[in-house]
């Protein structure tokens, strides 16, 4: 293997000293709140707001984004370090997923230089945070259904955006909301997807909250959006660059969504373990035994070949691989989703009735890793992705 090959084999599968760093700074970051800090946020229904502000002021939460605009300068890579390493130590920060991860992105990718410097240096210090709306009622998975559309204000020269979306997180507290919407091109008269800054408050854009069953800080709501009036500028990138710039988001998704079931799974499977090595129910600790060893081993592999796959796809994204990088982030989704709820099962199992009890905090990680499964994309619309543009196959919807 020559040099360079190497470099870049380990680039994509060996972490560097600055990552490790990176991992063991945020590590302890996380354990000095960790899971009771969380679930008694929770129970209060309250944000994790110190966690939030540390984390901002640190630097983590914005590690991915430009240095000119107050970011780290560094990768996707790095901001999923960020979110795994809170979430093995009990304390996930789902708006990683949105506002750095996904809104960031897209504003550094695309964004003129005023969205720039509007934005990003708050998303990168945790002063702001943005949420992102594309999922719509009747549309789902399908993206090409989207409904919510934007057309040309003669008066103004800005636009009016008008929809409906579902499933939008952390909305209640965000200052702008980046919505996925479709303008008519043109040339064709075809409808083609869209990207606009909602600032919160623009009258029009209503939001009600979902009644839900997961426990977490971040609610869920419905958006309402009738004739929103928006400013010229609210547009993101080029109005023809619309699918690129929209996977240029869906991807880190895939990846941080990865990253926070692997840091779910790593946190159960921890509790399990500990259990699992001092619980004495005869003459040997639970742990000796191998009906009680094995399948945590297998969590712990699963967890491990998950995260292999995660660090491939952040690579590929930021080495600007954007195809490549489609195809891993959905199979990263994929398997650390499967892991993750496998290694949460497996720790409540091990424990037994105290699996269920508020002492050890893995209850609620029963919902929470369902979630995994089945969203930003389902499972189901994975495996169509992967045999589709894959294998080869024939399209099957």
């Amino acid at each position: 293997m020559g040099d360079t090959e190497a470099t870049t084999f380990d680039r994509a599968l060996l972490e560097s000293e600055e990552r490790r760093a990176l991992r063991t700074a945020v590590g302890a970051l996380g354990r000095r709140y960790g899971r009771t800090y969380f679930t008694d946020t929770v129970r209060a229904g309250r944000q994790p707001e110190e966690l939030w502000q540390e984390a901002g002021a640190l630097g983590y939460l914005g590690v991915n984004l430009p240095e000119e605009y107050g970011g780290g300068g560094q990768g996707l890579a790095e901001l999923a370090i960020v979110l795994e390493e809170l979430g093995a130590a009990g304390s996930p920060l789902l708006l990683l997923v949105v506002s750095p991860a996904i809104c960031g992105t897209v504003i550094a990718r695309f964004g003129t230089r005023a969205q720039k410097e509007r934005w990003l240096p708050g998303l990168a210090d945790g002063s702001r945070r943005m949420a992102f709306a594309i999922t719509e009622p009747d549309a789902g998975s399908n993206s090409h259904r989207i409904s919510t559309t934007a057309r040309r204000d003669p008066d103004t020269g800005g636009w009016l955006l008008s929809g409906r979306k579902v499933f939008i997180s952390g909305v209640d507290i965000a200052d702008a909301t980046l919505v996925v919407g479709r303008t008519a091109d043109a040339r064709t008269g075809k409808l083609k997807p869209c990207l606009f800054i909602v600032e919160r408050g623009t009258p029009g854009f209503e939001f009600r909250q979902i009644d839900m069953e997961v426990a977490a800080p971040e609610k869920q709501f419905q958006l309402f959006l009738d004739d929103v009036a928006l400013p010229a500028d609210a547009l993101v990138g080029d109005e023809d660059a619309g699918l690129l710039q929209l996977f240029a988001g869906l991807n880190p998704e895939r990846v941080m969504t990865a990253a926070f079931s692997i840091g779910m799974g790593r946190y159960a499977l921890s509790q399990a373990v500990e259990y699992a090595r001092t619980r004495q129910v005869w003459q040997a600790p639970i742990g000796a035994h191998q009906a009680i060893a094995h399948p945590l081993a297998q969590a712990h592999i699963e967890l491990e070949l998950a995260r292999l796959m995660m660090q491939k796809a952040a690579h590929l994204y930021d080495a600007g691989d954007d195809m490549g990088a489609g195809e891993a982030a959905n199979m990263a989704k994929y398997a650390a989703a499967e892991a993750g709820a496998k290694a949460v099962d497996q720790a409540v199992h091990t424990l037994g009735g105290n699996g269920l009890t508020a002492e050890y905090g893995l209850a609620t990680l029963l919902t929470a890793s369902r979630v995994g499964r089945i969203a930003p994309v389902s499972r189901e619309m994975i495996l169509n992705f992967v045999s589709h543009h894959t294998l080869g196959l024939p399209k099957s919807y």
